[in-house]
């Protein structure tokens, strides 16, 4: 999905993710995938069915950035989006910011601050005390807008094990 040169920041708002919102979500989520380099999983008909199930479930949260036409699948510009979990080593509960995107247009202007404020309140009320997430090695930028937000690295590997059916 491509932002608008014109975008307009006053314009804009952010909100909670609806079931509905689903498909805004996907588009998104192709457009992060293609900025990160990343393939995504099967077909984006049953990601939609399942981001939405998961909406509907509360099993994560979501936020965000609309244009004037909120209810228009195009106009949502970027999101975040993140899941609760439990540290066994901390015996607490911590959420995971899974995504924060944002269009190119989008950057720069305040809104990752925005959405990860929301994130962060969010997983306050939940009670966590901390906020986790990664960004891809090779992604300065956002290293250091996260460094900027108070964020400290914590260098491990990631590994990913494939569950086939």
């Amino acid at each position: 999905m491509r932002a608008e040169a014109s975008l307009d920041p006053a314009s804009l708002t952010v909100r909670r993710a609806a079931p509905g919102d689903a498909e805004a979500l996907v588009r998104l989520g192709e457009a992060h995938a293609a900025f990160e380099g990343l393939a995504l999983p099967d077909g984006r008909e049953a990601r939609r069915r399942r981001l939405e199930l998961a909406l509907l479930q509360q099993r994560v949260q979501a936020w965000l950035v609309c244009g004037p036409q909120a209810l228009s699948l195009s106009r949502a510009h970027g999101y975040a989006s993140l899941t609760l979990d439990f540290s066994t080593l901390a015996a607490e509960p911590y959420a995971h910011l899974d995504c924060l995107y944002l269009q190119p247009a989008l950057r720069g202007q305040g809104w990752g601050q925005v959405l990860l404020q929301l994130a962060s309140g969010h997983a306050r009320a939940q009670g966590c005390r901390e906020l986790q997430w990664q960004t891809p090695e090779w992604n300065e930028a956002a290293a250091r807008f996260y460094r900027r937000q108070g964020a400290q690295e914590r260098i491990k590997r990631r590994f990913i094990l494939a569950l086939p059916d």
